[in-house]
This record gives structure tokens, sequence and C-alpha cells, in this order.
């Protein structure tokens, strides 16, 4: 049996990711805050499939649990995907402290603490990937989501150096960068149709980059170019847009 554990597993891009690798002949663990509510989609991804899914309990904030958890995993997994995340509106955020560092901590340190730990075993192993579910947000600071943005470009610089680690170990490590996605985080904004992806594409997108050994997937594939752009505009003049 080959486990991929993925953590957060109740969004909506994690759920297409597990329905894809299942799909391909990957045994789960799925790892989520009250994770019972996974019940009824493990059922089905089993009965789909005929893979093994397993339910883990886990808050990606809870630091101190990280390292039993994994420990207690039955069969140390082949890989790991943290789609965890977590986004409130700016105008909140900048003005409650908690809401700032439960932004940071979901995005950004929670999974730094439990990458640390796999990413030690997976080397120690010489095998494994990890897959990071960043942000375009990450790329540039914008007045519109610089909290969440701020903590996605601090995981995605995280992910960069564990990857220039991880190399001579053979494992790999591939950061994904979505810009607009149709996810219940996102469902109260006026999202631009063609510039959008569905949770499905995303997961497919996620699969065939894992598969071929990528190191940056951009999805859907356009914000590459769309986030060159807005990298490059000069700070005179990007500090006068309301973008």
């Amino acid at each position: 049996m080959s486990y991929v554990l993925i953590v957060g597993a109740k969004s909506d891009i994690a759920k297409e990711l597990s329905r894809v690798y299942s799909k391909n002949g990957y045994d789960l663990y799925l790892a989520a805050r009250d994770v019972n509510e996974l019940e009824e989609f493990k059922t089905d991804l089993e009965v789909r499939s005929n893979m093994n899914v397993e339910l883990v309990e886990l808050d990606i904030t809870q630091f101190d649990s990280h390292q039993s958890i994994y420990s207690s995993l039955k069969e140390r997994p082949l890989g790991v995907i943290v789609v965890s995340g977590y986004m409130n509106e700016q105008h909140v955020v900048e003005k409650d402290w908690s809401e700032s560092l439960n932004t940071i901590n979901v995005n950004y340190t929670g999974a730094v603490s439990l990458l640390n730990i796999i990413a030690n075993d997976f080397e120690q192993e010489k095998r494994g990937f990890i897959v990071g579910v960043s942000s375009v947000a990450g790329d540039r600071g914008r007045k519109a989501n610089y909290i969440y943005g701020s903590a996605k470009a601090a995981f995605s610089t995280y992910l960069s150096g564990l990857r220039n680690r991880l190399f001579e170990s053979g494992v790999s490590v591939l950061t994904v960068k979505p810009g607009f996605v149709a996810t219940k985080m996102t469902e109260n904004l006026d999202l631009p149709e063609k510039l959008t992806a569905q949770p499905s594409e995303v997961a497919q997108d996620v699969f065939k980059a894992q598969q071929s050994g990528k190191d940056i997937l951009y999805t859907k594939w356009i914000w590459r170019y769309v986030m060159l752009i807005i990298k490059h505009i000069p700070e005179f003049m990007f500090k006068k847009m309301s973008i």
C-alpha cells in the first residue's frame, strides 16, 4: 500500500485531490479538524476506488500535536499534500489580531510545523513527495488581501528552501499557486470566469505536475503570465492601483 496524506481534507480542492489520487491507486489518510464530518465522503471514496481511506483528526494550528499524530500513522505515507487554508476579508483581519494570527497559523506556521516533521522522515528514508498549496496572492502584496498573501508568500519561500534541501535525497517538493478557484472560501466573491478554475481542474493539474516532478505549478496556467506582469509593475505605479 502507498498512502498519501492530505491535510486540510475538508476543502473543495482537497476532496477533488482525494478523488484523483484514490482513482489512480493510492490509499489515503484524510486529515482535518472535526474529521468525522468526512465519514460519508470516506465511504464514497472507498466504494468508487476500492482503496483504503483513513480519517485522521488533526488541527494544523495545534503544533504540539503534530509529531504524535504523524508517529501514530500505521504506515508512513509516500507523500503529503498540504491544502490547509484560511482567508477572511482584509478589513476584518487587519483590525483583529486573532484573525491575523489565525490567518498566519493556518496558511503558514502550522504547515511549517507539520512539514518539518515529515521532511525529516522523508529525508532519512530518501523517498517521498511533498505538495504545498500556496497562492498567487503570495507573489505580490496587494491591499485587498496582504495578510493572507504574506502568509502564502512565506509558505512559498519555505517550500522553495525545502525543495533545495531535499533534492539530493530524492524527495520532490511541488509548490502549487492557484489563482481564482470556485470554492466555498470564494463563493461570495465576484470572480472573472476566464481566470477562475474549478477544484476538479486544480486537482488534475496538481496530480499531473506531481507525477512529472515539476517544481512550481500555476493553475490555471495563465496565472503564471498574469503574475509575471503584476510583479514587474514599478512600485511607484503599483501603490496607486486598486487591484
